[in-house]
């Protein structure tokens, strides 16, 4: 059930969660099946996707605006469900906030050495988090010595931002960047933008039924939720999810009654306050 409420007094106690866009809402959903009665704030920075395209000044400078505006919100803990935000951007906002809990995506390599058997990894995910020194530090410390290979997915989280996850587009877009990994042989193919796991049907497809497929959405849920509990979440209470986008939102309407199984208010975040913030 999708209801705008354009008007509505903040949630306190809440966790406050943002990606580029609708891909989040993966997160969110963990979020939800774990902790159904923690008021949860969600923004979809629509209007500015993908992040993996651009440069890293804009990316901080959109981390900082969106997580001022969850916290106006009431979140006491912010997860950073992108990829190549928390790559780009999670310490900046640590800097600025460092009373702030927050819980960032990073591309699952440690449990994908844990379920490949041949030694050789996939990892699927923007350019931005490929190149990023963050990845870099996190491929020495849990992939040193793998036949680790990355595939920049130029295009994918566009397409599965702009609509059907089961599109032409979308479909021929896994084609060709899965065809390198499978013709490496990997075994075990890491998701490393949170867009991926809307189109995981169509990648495991493409790789065939002997690929395992990590997705760390449910690890960074069960983190986030030991440190709000370490944060005294408070009494339990009916809670329904805050969406916001900068983009269209009935583009976050529609995937959102598609992704989610529980009630969220929708919301837009005005044009003015966006370039003002």
């Amino acid at each position: 059930m999708t209801v705008d409420a354009p008007d509505h007094p903040a949630p306190r106690d809440g966790i406050g969660v943002f990606d580029s866009g609708v891909s989040g809402l993966s997160v969110l959903r963990a979020l939800r099946a774990r902790v159904p009665a923690v008021p949860l704030i969600y923004v979809a920075d629509s209007g500015h996707a993908p992040y993996g395209e651009r440069d890293d000044a804009f990316v901080i400078d959109r981390a900082l605006r969106l997580t001022e505006h969850l916290l106006d919100r009431g979140a006491r803990l912010i997860v950073v469900a992108c990829n190549t935000a928390t790559a780009v951007a999670i310490e900046a906002l640590r800097t600025r906030w460092p009373a702030t809990c927050f819980v960032g995506v990073e591309p699952g390599l440690k449990p994908a050495l844990a379920a490949s058997r041949n030694g050789r990894i996939g990892v699927m995910a923007t350019r931005a988090t490929l190149a990023s020194a963050r990845f870099r530090r996190l491929a020495d410390q849990h992939a040193r010595g793998v036949d680790l290979r990355l595939q920049a997915c130029v295009g994918l989280a566009s397409a599965l931002e702009r609509g059907d996850p089961d599109g032409d587009e979308v479909r021929s877009l896994v084609s060709h960047h899965v065809a390198p990994l499978r013709a490496a042989g990997v075994d075990v193919v890491v998701l490393g933008c949170t867009h991926y796991p809307f189109a995981a049907s169509w990648i495991q497809q493409a790789l065939g039924p002997e690929v395992v497929l990590i997705d760390t959405a449910d690890a960074v849920a069960r983190r986030a939720i030991d440190l709000m509990g370490k944060l005294d979440a408070g009494e339990e209470r009916d809670a329904v999810a805050e969406l916001w986008t900068t983009g269209e939102l009935d583009a976050l309407r529609r995937a959102s009654t598609r992704w989610l199984d529980f009630p969220v208010e929708l919301r837009s975040w005005p044009p003015a306050r966006v370039a003002d913030a």
